[in-house]
C-alpha cells in the first residue's frame, strides 16, 4: 500500500504531457472504464497482470536496473544504485538516468519527494533472489535466539552486548564491513573458504545442500559448520532447505571491483552501406512475390476449404495440398493462413476452415491494399506462424488455436525496434546478426527453438519485405509506429498495380507478368489450370479445364469472348479449336435429379398422373411414355397418389414389391434434460444495458481529467461505505465475485454491459490458474457464460473463482 501511495503522489505531481506518456505506454491501465482519479490509476498500474504485460516490452538495461533496485530493497538512493551498477562516472550516469526515465514512463520505477527510488511491488517480486543475493542479515536473523547471537559474536571475537537487539545490531555492523568479512574468510579453513567463495557467486540454482531437515545434521558439507557458527551462513528456521548466505556476505566476497551487470548500449554488429533505393527495390520485389502467392493460397482455400484435424488445426497433408495448388512453399502457406485468419479473411466452419465474406471484398482489392491487410495482421500476431516444428521436432499444425504468446509479439516488435535503431544508410551484413540486437531490445521475447536467435521472425520479415538488405524498409517504418495510413501509401508506392491482361500462346498457356487482378485470376482459374505463381503466373488450358467452365454455365461463345477481352492479341487457333471441340461433346448425356421413379405398363395412366393438378406439388416429370420421375421422396409420393384414389405399390432397390407392415410405436426411455444454472428467483439474469461502444479518451485528454480530479486516492467502494454502484451489473457482480477489488468489478461489469472482450485471471476447481480472454459475455449469477478464446468454445465460469480482470 505504501508503494501505491508514493506512486499516486508522484503521478499527481506530473505535468499533463508526462502523465499522457505514462498512459500511452501502459494503455491497459487506461482502458475503459477510464480511471476516475490518480489514485485509481495508481491501483491499476500496480496490478500484477498490468506489470506482467509491461515486462516483456523492457529492454535489457531496463531489466538490469530493475533487478539491481530489487536487490537494494527500495526505497534506494540513486548513488547506491549507480555504485552497484558501476555507473558512477559521467557516461554511465547519463545512461543510467536515461534508463530510469524510461522505467518511470512505464510507472515501474519512480522517485519520491526525497529523491529515493521506488518500484512497483509486482516488479520487485519478479526475482526470488535478485543478482543471486539472498535477504540481508538482519532479516535472516529475525527469529534467532539471543544465545545463538551471543555464540556467533563470540566466534567472531566480538564481545557480546547485553540485550538481543544490541547483539543483532553488533552482528549486522560487523558483517556490513566488507573488508572485515573478506579478511575473516581469507583466514578460514580451506574447505570453508572454498564453500563460501563458491556460494558468493552462485544464484538460487547453485544452492548447496547444507541442511536436510529442521536443524543442521551430520551430513553438512565440509566447512559449513565453521560458516554457520560465525553467521556467514544462516539456517532458516521458518522453512526446510539449505542454509542461506546473507547479502552483505555475498557482496563482500565478490570483492570491491564487482558490479551488477549493466549493458546500456546494444551489442555491435557488422554493418554495410545501403541506399534507400536499394532497400525499396528489394522490399518491393519481396512484397510483390508474397502478395501474389498469398492471393493464390487463399484462392486455393476458396476453391476447396482445407479440412481440420481432429486435434485441431490444418495438418501437413492439407498444407502440402494448398502449397501445390498455389505453387508456394510451406512458410508462405503458413504465414498467409495465420495472417488471413487474424485479419478475419478465414474462419472455422465445422471441420473445415473456409473464407469469410470479408475475403470476397479483399479479393476484389488491388494487391497493395491486400498486402497491407496481411502485413498489419502479422505485426500483432500472437504466435510465430512459420514455425513448422516444436522443440521435440514434431510437425506443428497451422491455425491450431494455441494460447496467445505475448513473447512472440514482443519478438516481432523487438525486430522492428532493433532494425529502426540502425544508423541511417546502414544495414546488417547478415540478417541473422539482428538476433543479438533483438535479444538486447526484448530479452523476454520468445526466440527460435533451435538455430540462431530469432531466425524465424527475421525470415518472416524478409519474406514480407519488412526487412530488406539488412535494413528496415518503408513498410517496417510505418508498421513499427502503427501508422496504417502511411503504410497504405507505401504499399501503393512500392507494389505495382494488378495486371489485367494475359499473353495467350499457341501452346495453350496464358502468361501473366506481375500480380494478376482479381477478375483476371477468377477468369483464368475457371477455364484453365494454374501451373506456376510468382513474378510471372502461368495457366494451361485443357479439355478438362474448358469442360469445367462449361459446367459452370458458360457457353463456348462466352468463353471465347471473355478470353479475347483479356488477351494481349488475337486468340490462338488451337485454343479456339479446343473450346469448340469440347463444347460439341458437352451435354450429350444428361443426368436428371430424382427422389423416386414411377413406371407402369399403361402410357395413358402415366400421362394422366403427369397432368394431374393436385399432384403438381410432387414435381412429376415424364421422361418416357411409361416413366415418370418425382422430386418428392418415395413415401410422400406414395401417400399423395393414394390420397387421390390411385393404388400404387412401392418397390425396393432390387425392384421387388416392398411389403408394408405397421409396427406399433414405442417411446424411448425418458432422459431428463440437464438443468442449467439459474439466478435467484428462477429468472435468468443478463445485462439489460444497451451495448454501447465507449470511445476511449486520448491519453492527453485522460491525463488532463485525472490531474483535475481533487483526490489522489480512489473513492471508497460501495460495499465500504462509498457511493452507490453505478449500474445494476456492478452490484450483481460484486455480490458474487468476492475476491475482486472494486476497480476490477467496474471493468468486468463494463465489459458485460458494452459486449466487449475482457481478460480474466481464473482459478479452476483443480487449483490451476490461467488467464482467459472472453467475449460474448452473458451474466447468469453465480456464473458468467462466455466464449473462451483459449478453448475455442462456449464455457461457464464461476464468478467467485475470478481473481483478476484486465483489458483483452
Amino acid at each position: 500500500m505504501k508503494s501505491r501511495s508514493t506512486l499516486a503522489t508522484w503521478l499527481s505531481g506530473l505535468d499533463g504531457c508526462r502523465l499522457a506518456r505514462v498512459l500511452e505506454t501502459r494503455r491497459d491501465a487506461a482502458a475503459a472504464p477510464e480511471p476516475r482519479s490518480v489514485g485509481e490509476l495508481a491501483d491499476r498500474l500496480q496490478r500484477p497482470g498490468s506489470v506482467a504485460l509491461a515486462l516483456p516490452q523492457l529492454a535489457l538495461p531496463h531489466l538490469q536496473v530493475a533487478e539491481a533496485l530489487a536487490a537494494l530493497r527500495t526505497p534506494a538512493e540513486r548513488d547506491a544504485l549507480a555504485e552497484l551498477l558501476g555507473a558512477a562516472d559521467g557516461d554511465g550516469t547519463r545512461e543510467l538516468e536515461a534508463v530510469l526515465e524510461a522505467l518511470a514512463d512505464q510507472a515501474l520505477v519512480w522517485p519520491d519527494s526525497a529523491g529515493k527510488l521506488h518500484m512497483a511491488d509486482p516488479l520487485r517480486e519478479a526475482w526470488d533472489a535478485p543478482l543471486g543475493l539472498d535477504a540481508p542479515l538482519e532479516e535472516l536473523l529475525s527469529g534467532t535466539a539471543s544465545d545463538e547471537l551471543r555464540r556467533m559474536l563470540a566466534a567472531l571475537g566480538v564481545k557480546p552486548p547485553g540485550t538481543k537487539a544490541q547483539r543483532l545490531t553488533a552482528l549486522v555492523e560487523h558483517h556490513s564491513d566488507a573488508d572485515r568479512i573478506a579478511s575473516l574468510v581469507a583466514k578460514a579453513p580451506a574447505a570453508a573458504r572454498k564453500l563460501l567463495e563458491g556460494r558468493a557467486g552462485a544464484g538460487p540454482a547453485g544452492l548447496a545442500r547444507f541442511i536436510t531437515s529442521g536443524r543442521p545434521g551430520p551430513d553438512l558439507e565440509p566447512g559449513a559448520r565453521w560458516a554457520l557458527d560465525r553467521g556467514l551462513l544462516i539456517h532458516d528456521r521458518h522453512r526446510h532447505g539449505p542454509a542461506r548466505m546473507p547479502a552483505e556476505v555475498a557482496l563482500a566476497l565478490r570483492g570491491p571491483g564487482w558490479h551488477a551487470p549493466f549493458q546500456p548500449l546494444p551489442p555491435s554488429v557488422g554493418l554495410a552501406s545501403v541506399t534507400p533505393r536499394e532497400v525499396d527495390r528489394e522490399a518491393s520485389a519481396a512484397a510483390a512475390a508474397f502478395a501474389t502467392q498469398a492471393a493464390s493460397v487463399l484462392s486455393a482455400c476458396s476453391t476447396t476449404a482445407p479440412a481440420r484435424l481432429k486435434s485441431g488445426g490444418i495438418g501437413a497433408r492439407e498444407l502440402a495440398r494448398i502449397g501445390k495448388a498455389a505453387q508456394a512453399d510451406d512458410a508462405v502457406v503458413r504465414l498467409t493462413l495465420e495472417t488471413a485468419y487474424a485479419a478475419g479473411l478465414l474462419a472455422r466452419d465445422g471441420d473445415r476452415v473456409a473464407p469469410t465474406g470479408a475475403y470476397d471484398a479483399w479479393a476484389e482489392q488491388e494487391p497493395p491494399e491486400q498486402f497491407a491487410v496481411l502485413l498489419q495482421a502479422w505485426r500483432d500476431l500472437p504466435l510465430t506462424p512459420t514455425q513448422a516444428r516444436d522443440e521435440d521436432n514434431k510437425a506443428l499444425a497451422a491455425l491450431v488455436g494455441a494460447p496467445p504468446c505475448n513473447g512472440c509479439v514482443q519478438g516481432r516488435h523487438g525486430l522492428l525496434a532493433s532494425a529502426a535503431g540502425l544508423p541511417a544508410g546502414q544495414g546488417v551484413r547478415v540478417a541473422a546478426d539482428l538476433g543479438p540486437l533483438i535479444a538486447w531490445s526484448r530479452p523476454l521475447a520468445d526466440s527460435s527453438p533451435d538455430g540462431p536467435p530469432f531466425a524465424t521472425v527475421i525470415r518472416e520479415a524478409e519474406l514480407m519485405g519488412v526487412l530488406a538488405r539488412g535494413a528496415l524498409s518503408a513498410f517496417g517504418i510505418h508498421l513499427r509506429t502503427g501508422d496504417a495510413e502511411g503504410l497504405g501509401i507505401e504499399c501503393r508506392r512500392l507494389l505495382p498495380p494488378a495486371t489485367a491482361t494475359a499473353r495467350i500462346g499457341a501452346d495453350l498457356t496464358a502468361v501473366v507478368t506481375g500480380t494478376p487482378s482479381a477478375r483476371l485470376t477468377s477468369l483464368l482459374d475457371s477455364v484453365a489450370d494454374r501451373e506456376t505463381s510468382g513474378t510471372a503466373s502461368v495457366w494451361r488450358f485443357s479439355a478438362g479445364s474448358v469442360r469445367r467452365a462449361l459446367d459452370a454455365g458458360l457457353g463456348p461463345e462466352d468463353i471465347t469472348a471473355d478470353l479475347a477481352a483479356i488477351a494481349t492479341g488475337p486468340l490462338p487457333q488451337p485454343l479456339s479449336y479446343l473450346v469448340a471441340d469440347t463444347a460439341r461433346g458437352h451435354g450429350r448425356v444428361r443426368i436428371a435429379p430424382a427422389s423416386c421413379v414411377l413406371h407402369g405398363d399403361e402410357p395413358a395412366l402415366l400421362a394422366e398422373l403427369a397432368a394431374h393438378r393436385r399432384l403438381a406439388k410432387l414435381g412429376l416429370r415424364q421422361l418416357a411414355p411409361t416413366v415418370l420421375i418425382s422430386r418428392s421422396p418415395l413415401d410422400a409420393t406414395l401417400a399423395a397418389l393414394r390420397a387421390e384414389g390411385y393404388a400404387p405399390v412401392a418397390e425396393t432397390t432390387e425392384g421387388t414389391v416392398r411389403i408394408e407392415r405397421t409396427r406399433p410405436r414405442r417411446a424411448d426411455a425418458a432422459v431428463p434434460a440437464p438443468r442449467g444454472p439459474r439466478a435467484r428467483g428462477g429468472a435468468r439474469i443478463s445485462a439489460t444495458h444497451p451495448a454501447k461502444e465507449s470511445a476511449a479518451l486520448h491519453p492527453s485528454a485522460l491525463a488532463a481529467r485525472l490531474l483535475a480530479a481533487p483526490a489522489t486516492a480512489p473513492e471508497p467502494a460501495p460495499f465500504d461505505g462509498g457511493a452507490p454502484f453505478a449500474t445494476d451489473t456492478e452490484e450483481i457482480v460484486a455480490g458474487w465475485a468476492k475476491r475482486l477489488p472494486y476497480g476490477d468489478i467496474r471493468q468486468l461489469a463494463h465489459a458485460i454491459d458494452t459486449d466487449q472482450a475482457i481478460a480474466i485471471e481464473y482459478v479452476a476447481t483443480s487449483g490451476n490458474r490461467t488467464v482467459r480472454t472472453l467475449s460474448r459475455l452473458d451474466l447468469d449469477p453465480p456464473y458468467l457464460e462466455a466464449w473462451c478464446h483459449l478453448r475455442g468454445e462456449e464455457r461457464i465460469f464461476t464468478l467467485s473463482r475470478i481473481h483478476g480482470v484486465m483489458p483483452a
